[in-house]
């Protein structure tokens, strides 16, 4: 794989002679950044989509949290503190899928229930925090909760490979099935569609896909990532292919634009807020275009 990663950055880097791209991409691990970004950037747009049909916008935002829970036991099992995606990978399936089997089985709306469990996940890692502090380097910690997208290593890549081929494989065939059990679920139902087991595998897919992306855009931010982009998306789309479409291209602009932008001007911001704040602007550009159309279109 590490041929595979040198051949791009060896077309990064092709570009930035031409004056296509910046001459940071000279660099290897802006290469690698760029690469990171070229996966996670559709990954998050498509599933963003579905996040905010669904109304599950908090639910990443557990998992992130649960996340640190996970960073935590790892490190107490003797992980590396820079990977420990085996103890972090369990821990939040775990999370996600007992959190789901709860919902089917309460009579609370989900935002609360998402919020009892973003609370205990989140008191449950700061708590293992403090016997692992000692173990952990601060800058490490740092890289968890707010992402550094320049410090990721081909293992990373390979990890965030890794979930969006499976994420191709379960989720391509599932989506329309996915999206049909948001709308009308009794619908679904219906048509045969296997509700329980399509929410169960949306859960999934939603939980490995944000702890691939902890390390790269944090635990805190990885669920604006989501959110943001097919917010903006949606603000401005006439149907769901521009829906998807559109989503897709903010998530990746935004994350290669808040890799390249904060280094060529020497900007102390974290990557991942970096990222976050550009998908930001592109929300509020599309709600003050869509306010704009609204009275173009109201005007007789």
């Amino acid at each position: 794989m590490n041929g595979f990663y040198a051949s791009i950055r060896a077309g990064f880097e092709a570009l930035a002679k031409m004056g296509v791209l910046p001459d940071t991409f000279f660099l290897q691990f802006v290469g690698n950044a760029a690469i990171a970004a070229l996966v996670f950037g559709p990954l998050l747009g498509v599933l963003g989509t579905m996040v905010v049909v669904k109304r599950m916008a908090f639910f990443s935002q557990a998992i992130g949290n649960a996340a640190l829970t996970g960073v935590s036991i790892g490190v107490l099992l003797g992980e590396p503190a820079t990977a420990p995606y085996m103890s972090t990978f369990a821990f939040c399936i775990l999370f996600g899928l007992l959190l789901r089997y709860t919902q089917q089985r309460t009579s609370l709306s989900n935002d609360v229930l998402i919020g009892v469990f973003l609370s205990i996940s989140l008191a449950i890692g700061a708590s293992l925090l403090l016997f692992v502090s000692a173990r952990m380097n601060t800058h490490v910690l740092e890289n968890i909760l707010f992402g550094s997208i320049l410090t990721v290593s081909p293992t990373d890549l390979n990890i965030l490979l890794g979930v969006a081929a499976l994420a191709l494989v379960v989720g391509g065939p599932l989506y329309n099935h996915m999206l049909l059990s948001s709308f009308n679920a009794s619908l679904a139902e219906a048509r045969g569609v296997p509700v329980r087991l399509v929410e169960y595998a949306f859960v999934l897919l939603i939980t490995i896909v944000t702890v691939a992306c902890v390390k790269i855009i944090g635990a805190v931010l990885v669920e604006a990532l989501l959110v943001i982009p097919a917010a903006a998306a949606r603000n401005v789309s006439r149907s769901l292919r521009e829906f998807v479409v559109y989503s897709i291209v903010i998530a990746t602009i935004s994350a290669l634009i808040g890799i390249v932008v904060p280094m060529k001007y020497d900007i102390p911001v974290p990557s991942g807020g970096a990222i976050i704040l550009v998908a930001a602007s592109f929300f509020a550009f599309t709600a003050v275009l869509r306010n704009m159309l609204f009275r173009f279109r109201a005007t007789p």
